[in-house]
């Protein structure tokens, strides 16, 4: 008889797996919208493929992969068996690149096949919402295909789509940031003027006063590390000119006509867009080739000279995991996470982020017949985000990933090292001021254009 209940119960899973999204909660879960359970399940996939990708490029992984018998080729042997996995590509720079580029792949193809859907009533929403099975042996279908493609050039053309990829998600991400700011002084302003106003109104002044503080700071470590009397000119350039950048909008978003036009802008806003400017600043600065200018992090904590701790004779002696990028990678699963729950009521956000928030059917807690709580279908009438746009910026976060774990280093076909660049210092560096302008739009438009609607 508990055999029978589990094979029904197994079964139940597996109908759940290939087909809606609305089997994919039980009891234990709270009722939810359909959009946010299949943005939820989808940037899953991309976490597990970011997770996977950490893994391959930990540090002795390849050592201990030839260690297993019959597995890497020069490692361990078992008699009378050969072994044909090639451990070079298994692991390292080029299993990222490998394990991203399955990804991108995966998720391009969602946002090609999903333009234009305007409901759930789309045959194409039943794709998009459902057989998640199906779509996970897609993935891994490609990203084992992907590890059978030849060295060659491959790494080097991957870089720059990478690069190009890398720079327009570092927008979408300050965009999310703008987004959360706003709803967040939203939320606590509005919790004050219902309740205890000093305590909400003590909070938003002390998280602003402790992110221009942490903006502050950081700007007078880059000066202390980043730069010399007589060098690094291009860091004093990107410091001091972010720093003038940050402090204009900061002083902008407080003007009587822009807080008129926009009453939800305010320094809460400018400061988290300030901070991330200088992480920016930061990572870029980090990927500059003078280590003469770029000290590593073990030679500021040790005190050592950055001649001795890291040479630049060496090839391939590079450092792929280090605190700009364990940063990096926080802020990417934040904003993640972010997108796939976000509900915002800013127009100009929602705009520059092809979602139309509140525009689905808004529907009550919906129970099957075996009393399990189901997922909402909230898209009869209209989709609440575009289904597309979401799987290109989830293709764009694969490539940043990619870039991120290997620092921003270009691979060297020639001797299979990777080396910083200039072009990556550059790309990081304009993503900043592009979003810096794009925030500094976010408080001008109303203004400059009074008879269009930014509410």
């Amino acid at each position: 008889m508990g055999a029978c209940m589990a094979l029904c119960s197994l079964a139940s899973c597996a109908s759940c797996l290939c087909g809606s999204a609305p089997c994919l909660l039980c009891g234990c879960c709270p009722s939810s919208n359909n959009s946010t359970v299949t943005r939820l399940v989808f940037s899953f996939f991309l976490l597990l493929g970011t997770l996977v990708s950490v893994i391959m490029i930990l540090p002795g992984m390849e050592t201990q992969l030839r260690k297993i018998p019959g597995f890497c080729q020069g490692g361990t042997t078992i008699p009378g068996i050969e072994n044909h996995v090639n451990c070079d590509v298994v692991v390292g720079y080029k299993s990222v690149y490998r394990m991203c580029f399955a990804m991108a792949c995966f998720f391009f193809l969602f946002s090609a096949i999903m333009i234009r859907v305007k409901s759930s009533k789309d045959p194409r929403a039943t794709i998009q919402n459902g057989f998640w099975f199906f779509k996970f042996l897609i993935l891994v279908g490609i990203t084992v295909g992907a590890f059978f493609i030849p060295d060659g050039t491959f790494h080097d053309v991957w870089f720059y789509f990478g690069i190009v990829g890398s720079f327009m998600f570092i927008l979408i991400q300050l965009i999310l940031l703008i987004d959360f700011a706003h709803s967040w002084n939203e939320v606590w302003v509005r919790n004050a003027e219902e309740g205890n106003s000093k305590c909400w109104f003590s909070g938003l002044l002390f998280f602003t006063v402790l992110h221009y503080a942490l903006a502050f700071a950081a700007v007078v470590l880059f000066y202390l590390y980043y730069t010399k009397p007589d060098n690094c000119a291009e860091h004093k350039f990107f410091i001091s000119f972010n720093l003038i950048l940050c402090v204009i909008i900061s002083v902008v978003s407080v003007l009587p006509k822009v807080q008129d036009a926009s009453p939800q802008s305010g320094l809460l806003q400018s400061s988290i867009i300030t901070l991330y400017t200088m992480y920016v600043t930061w990572s870029a600065m980090t990927n500059n080739p003078n280590r003469e200018c770029n000290p590593s992090l073990l030679s500021l904590v040790s005190n050592i000279s950055t001649t001795e701790a890291m040479p630049t004779s060496s090839p391939g002696m590079v450092q792929l995991w280090d605190a700009q990028g364990i940063v990096g990678l926080i802020i990417f699963l934040f904003c993640t996470f972010y997108a796939s729950i976000r509900s915002s009521s800013n127009a100009q956000v929602n705009r520059l982020m092809q979602t139309e928030e509140g525009k689905g059917t808004v529907g009550g807690e919906e129970v099957g017949e075996d009393g399990l709580r189901r997922v909402v279908d909230n898209e009869e009438d209209g989709v609440t985000y575009n289904y597309s746009f979401f799987h290109f910026h989830l293709f764009l976060a694969s490539l940043y990933i990619m870039m991120t774990l290997t620092n921003w280093y270009k691979p060297d076909i020639t001797t299979q090292a990777m080396q910083s660049t200039i072009p990556a210092v550059w790309v990081k560096i304009s993503s900043s001021w592009m979003g810096l302008g794009l925030y500094l739009w976010t408080l001008v438009a109303p203004v400059i254009l009074p008879n269009r609607d930014f509410s």
